[in-house]
Formats: structure tokens, sequence, C-alpha cells
């Protein structure tokens, strides 16, 4: 037996104590031995989370006995998830019997359900072998404790005109190594799983959102000589208010996906496509949360009278302004690599857009806005991409993509190799879908002099949000 495997046989020795407050289950003795184990294991796991190597059997085992061990310690602080926490444990015990080979979470998923339970301060205990969306690409357990955010003015959102019954907002309370990244969601197609169920929710951590928010905003405007309006300010000095207007945002976001003139269905079938398609379908939810809380500021701002949650929301909707663009402009555009980064490229386009039409400077090395003119240049540029979806719904599929091409080197200057800016040869356009794709570059829109200086500046800002929660900023 391994010396890892002897430490963890001694570790386990006893039961944790039984948690029955989800308040302090992050101090407890039962998370604290659950978070060590499920992190212990993950150097035992391939990347497929099975466990191949025979020899490391025996310390699996006493590390699922002590994952399970910690599920039932906390699982009376959490009777709301009673039926999952009791699935995910057999689930355990099965991925153990069956001699740790790929492991299949789908029944505890499917009797994970927080969709059904979105009350302001609920926490969950989730525990599943899964990889983490822009962390680890590994399928390797991870436990996480989290905090739901919902507020009494998005959920009068939500039950009025942005229904979204998927969605959940969440804040990090503590997790393993595979959250320690820049992923900020929680997403049920990332589970180990031996079939694709139809999934009812998706989660996005905007407690992570808001934390990197405040702390790159406040680094770019003072590189950049930004004097910023009083209401985005008091964003960089309150972390729940960023956290509330993050949540307003994604959930106005998150419903666009599947609402409008779709020439395609977005991200809900295997499909591959020029990245910068992908661009311009996350640019365009981003634009109609701008554009909508641009109509919720003027319908709230134009009533007598307001509740406490409509003045809320009032409040809220004019700060979704602002960091739709700072966030876009500031993080996005100079945030991971240059290869086929399709947020990079909107944060890219929605910059130079509002500079042509004279609404964003640069000027004497100082940025500027010219906020009055800033709502109808930024709906402007939706609009575009509103259009551009409208008339690709009767056009051939690579004809779509050419307009969209098109849309974006109108106002991005393409990478003077590119093959898509001289115009495809006739065998690549008479050809199949593939031959477009394969003459895209990594970086077919490269950095302007503007966002390579301001990279190299920010590059240990950016680097720094990694891992980052409310906590930390």
């Amino acid at each position: 037996m391994s010396s890892s495997a002897l430490h963890t046989t001694k570790a386990i020795v006893g039961e944790p104590e039984v948690v029955d407050d989800a308040r302090m289950a992050e101090t407890s003795d039962a998370w604290l031995r659950l978070k060590a184990a499920a992190t212990a294991i993950q150097s035992l796991q391939a990347q497929d989370g099975s466990i191949p190597d025979a020899a490391a059997h025996d310390e699996a085992r006493a590390l699922v006995s002590e994952i399970t061990a910690g599920i039932r310690a906390l699982a009376p602080a959490f009777p709301h998830d009673a039926e999952y926490l009791s699935a995910a444990v057999r689930d355990f015990e099965r991925w153990e019997d069956q001699g740790f080979a790929v492991p299949d979470f789908l029944d505890s998923l499917e009797a994970f359900q927080p969709q059904q339970q979105r009350a302001d301060g609920i926490r969950h205990l989730v525990v599943f072998p899964m990889y983490t969306q822009n962390g680890s690409r590994d399928r390797h357990v991870e436990a996480v404790l989290v905090e739901v955010i919902w507020p009494e003015f998005i959920a009068q959102l939500e039950a009025g005109d942005y229904g979204n019954k998927l969605f959940v907002s969440l804040r990090f309370v503590d997790f393993t190594p595979g959250y320690d990244t820049n992923s900020a969601v929680l997403f049920p197609e990332t589970v180990a799983m031996r079939e694709i169920p139809t999934f009812t929710w998706g989660a996005i951590f905007q407690d992570r959102e808001a934390a990197r928010y405040r702390r790159v905003v406040r680094a770019a405007a003072d590189i950049t000589k930004l004097d910023l309006p009083d209401d985005a300010l008091r964003m960089l000095d309150d972390q729940e208010l960023t956290e509330k207007t993050f949540v307003m945002w994604d959930i106005i976001h998150d419903r666009t996906h599947m609402r409008g003139d779709l020439p395609f269905d977005p991200f809900m079938i295997k499909q591959r496509m020029p990245y910068f398609l992908y661009s311009l379908e996350e640019l365009r939810c981003d634009l109609t949360a701008f554009r909508e809380c641009v109509a919720i500021e003027k319908r709230l701002a134009a009533q007598e009278s307001l509740t406490t949650a409509e003045a809320e929301m009032l409040e809220h909707a004019k700060l979704v302004q602002y960091a739709v663009i700072f966030d876009r402009i500031f993080r996005f555009s100079i945030t991971g690599s240059r290869v086929r980064n399709y947020d990079g490229l909107g944060g890219q386009l929605l910059f130079a857009w509002l500079h042509q039409r004279d609404v964003l400077h640069w000027t004497d090395t100082a940025l500027a806005f010219d906020w009055d003119d800033v709502p109808a240049a930024v709906i402007a540029l939706g609009e575009a991409i509103d259009e551009l979806y409208w008339r690709s719904i009767d056009r051939p599929k690579t004809a779509h993509w050419l307009a969209a091409y098109d849309l974006v080197r109108s106002t991005l200057t393409p990478n003077p190799a590119s093959q898509w800016a001289r115009g495809l040869p006739d065998e690549v356009l008479a050809g199949t879908p593939k031959g477009y794709t394969d003459a895209v570059l990594d970086d077919e829109f490269p950095l302007s002099m503007f966002f390579e200086a301001l990279d190299k500046k920010m590059k240990p800002v950016i680097e720094s949000t990694a891992g980052i929660t409310g906590r930390d900023s």
C-alpha cells in the first residue's frame, strides 16, 4: 500500500459528526474530510474519470468511503437535497463495486434539481465526477458547497417577462481544485453519465463573475485613465451589488439563446462552425440583455411610484449596462489564448463598433465615453446581428457564415494572412462546410494596437482572478 493510502486509512478512522446546519457546513469536520478525499482521489483518476490502475483500488475504496461518510454526515443540513444525496452515495458505491470503471452518475444527476429551490441563501452540497468548464477538462470527482443568490427583484423579473425556469444563480462557499480556476458555471452536461438526459437546469457563479469584474475594471480604469460614472464606481466597492447585477444580466442572456429569429439551434446540438459565429451568438445575448435593461430602466423611471423590488430592478437595470460594456471590453477581449477565442473577439467587436461610431474615445492616452449616446450605439450593434440572423433563415449555411464574416470585418481588421479576407478559393466555396472552417485562422481577427498595449499591462490582473470568489474581493 502506498504511503498516501496509509495516510488515508488513518484519516478515515471514525465517522464524521453529523451536521444539521448548512451555514456551518464549510467549517465542519465532515466537509473538510469529504473535500480532502475528493481532492486525493483526483490524482488516481484518468481523464475519463476511471481508475484503471488496480494497484490504486484499495486507496480509492478508502477515499470513496470517506466521501460517502461525509455526504451522509452533511445530508441532514440539506434536507431539500435528500433524494440527490442518497443517490450520490449509491452512485459512488456502484462505481466502487464496478471496479472504478468510467463513472456513471446519471441517477444522482437526475435527482439533483436546484432550479426547484430558488430561494435566496439556500445552500447545496454538490459532489459529482465532472469537468469544470474553463477549468479542468478531466472528468474527476469534484465537491462544491454553494449558496443561491435570488433576491426578490430577480424573482419578480423571472416571474414576469423574463421567465427562465432552468436558470440558477449561485455563490461559492467552498470547492475542490477543479473550481480553483476560471470556471464560473455548474452545468449538468459536464457530469460523467451513461446517457444524456433532458437537462433541467444550468447554474452560474455570479460571485466569481462579480469579483473578477470588480478587480479587472478597477485596474483597467486606472490604466486607461477612465473617469467612471458614479453608479459604475459603486459596483467596484460593493460585491453584493455587483453580484445582483450579474444575476440580472445572466438571466436575460441565458434565455436569449433560444429566442429570436434563429437560423440555427445555438449550442444545443453538436455543430462545428467558424468560431466567429459563436462570438456573434454570445454577443447577441449580451446585447439583448443590454437592450432589455435600457427598456426596463426607461419604463420604471417613468413610473410615479415604485415598490422596493421595482426600485432595486431600476437600479440594477442601469448597472447591467455598465457591466456589459466594461466586462466585454476590459476582461473578455484579453482573457484566454488567441486560439479561436470567441468571447475575446466579441469584446474586440464591441469596442471597435463604439469607437467607430464616435461614442468611445481613446485620446491623449485616456479612455472616455459619451454616455448619453452609448445606449443607441450598443443597441445598433445588437440590431445588426439580429438582422444577420433574420436574413440567414433564408440562406444556406455557408452563405450565412460568409455574411457573418462580412459583418465582423466591416468593423474589425482581419489577419493579413486570412484566406477569408482575400476570398476563399472556388474549390472551398464549392466544397463541404469543413473546408470553410479549416480555412479560418486561429487568430482570424488579431488584437488591435490598443488591446495589445492593454493586454501587457492587464495580464497580471487577469491571471490573478483565477479561483477568485466574493470573499477574495
